[in-house]
């Protein structure tokens, strides 16, 4: 019963979706970031890793890129392969929204009753985790997944908002083209952000009706949800 009536609440979402326009937009712009990356023989991480391998579980960079005008926080990592033994990442940017996109949301109904079935305790934490972004070797995402609060030390919100809060994304780092890459992977792969929330909420359901305790500090759930995603297709 408790899935059924998360699923209902998320499905109430807040966007009216992605334009064809604005698609094709964020086609031409990640497409002209990699071009000119190719061009000048750099990675997209080069500008956070500055020419040294990178070192498992560091934050790239060391206290994450902060757009405080927007509001939005990422930072990218990697972990050791024995820890997600099925993953074919080879790291992944974490996204966050700061307390000024969300603070006055909180008292919602649909935030209320997401609280209510997760058992969200009170937190001083500035930032929610909106979503993590999986990246090849080359680069070049490959997936969306969620993790649990206990992961990220901060907490969630429900999957309308959270799905507003990355459709509205826009950010302005010291890292220009990791921004545009983010971006546009968000706006072209909008209907597998939808799925990876929603499945992320119908886990934290089924798992909250079978354990019995505070889900988002259960250290036996770490991944909530998981999709994988081509951009080729996309382009």
């Amino acid at each position: 019963m408790r899935s059924q009536e998360l699923t209902r609440h998320s499905l109430i979402a807040a966007s009216a979706g992605v334009s064809s326009r604005r698609r094709l937009a964020a086609a031409a712009r990640i497409r002209r970031v990699y071009v000119e990356l190719a061009a000048s023989r750099q990675h997209l991480l080069s500008s956070l890793l500055k020419g040294k391998a990178p070192v498992q579980w560091q934050h790239y960079p060391e206290n994450d890129a902060v757009d405080f005008t927007r509001g939005y926080q990422w930072f990218y990592h990697s972990h050791d392969p024995e820890d997600r033994p099925d993953a074919i990442e080879h790291g992944h940017f974490h996204l966050f929204a700061r307390r000024s996109l969300w603070a006055s949301r909180t008292a919602s109904r649909a935030e209320k009753h997401f609280k209510a079935l997760t058992g969200a305790k009170p937190s001083r934490s500035n930032t929610r985790h909106l979503i993590s972004i999986g990246l090849n070797a080359n680069g070049l995402p490959v997936s969306l997944f969620t993790v649990n609060s206990w992961v990220t030390g901060d907490l969630m919100l429900n999957a309308a908002l959270t799905e507003e809060l990355l459709l509205n994304m826009r950010l302005r780092t010291r890292h220009p083209s990791v921004d545009a890459v983010i971006e546009s992977v968000i706006v072209l792969c909008a209907d597998e952000v939808r799925a990876t929330l929603m499945q992320r909420d119908q886990t934290l359901a089924q798992w909250s009706e079978r354990s019995g305790r505070s889900v988002l500090l259960d250290q036996r759930l770490e991944v909530l949800s998981e999709v994988r995603i081509d951009l080729d297709s996309k382009l």
